[in-house]
């Protein structure tokens, strides 16, 4: 089992930098990287799942997990690391067991993020943590976090609607 590093809390860093900068293109503040064993980024995403013209399934943290799947060996991804600036949906966790990622990193949890985001209809939480998805499958996956929520929670500051 690793430990939770220094270099771990500059990463979730950069995926909080990264939610931002997906906002600010007018997608949800929401983004996640791959970094792999040799300590560089494999890929850096953002959600594209903002309806009329996005997909719904194209969450920050499936989509990167695809695509270091892509790029990685099986060993290479077993060896490396998940930074997302939230929790990572059930979908997306799915996604991180199937493509054969070991850690995963996050900011702010999914029940602290449904108190931001409340009923929007564009982020209709689905309440089942990331930890439960990993215990049911057969290779172990490390979670650390929720991490940082303060400042995780930045990006998502006056973006959600109230409902």
């Amino acid at each position: 089992m690793s430990v939770l590093e220094e270099k771990d809390l500059h990463w979730l860093r950069h995926s909080f930098a990264l939610a931002m900068e997906s906002r600010v293109q007018g997608r949800h503040p929401f983004a996640a990287l791959v970094v792999g064993p040799d300590g560089q980024i494999v890929v850096e995403c953002f959600n594209d799942s903002r309806l009329p013209q996005g997909d719904p399934t194209r969450h920050a943290e499936r989509v990167a997990a695809a695509q270091a799947a892509r790029r990685l060996t099986p060993a290479e991804l077993a060896q490396s690391t998940l930074y997302t600036n939230a929790e990572p949906c059930a979908m997306c966790a799915g996604a991180i067991y199937w493509c054969g990622i070991g850690r995963v990193v996050y900011g702010m949890s999914e029940v602290n993020l449904l108190g931001v985001t409340g009923n929007d209809p564009e982020n209709p939480t689905l309440s089942l943590p990331c930890r439960e998805v990993f215990t049911r499958g057969q290779r172990p996956i490390e979670v650390f976090g929720p991490l940082l929520e303060d400042e995780a929670a930045v990006a998502h500051q006056g973006f959600w609607t109230p409902v």
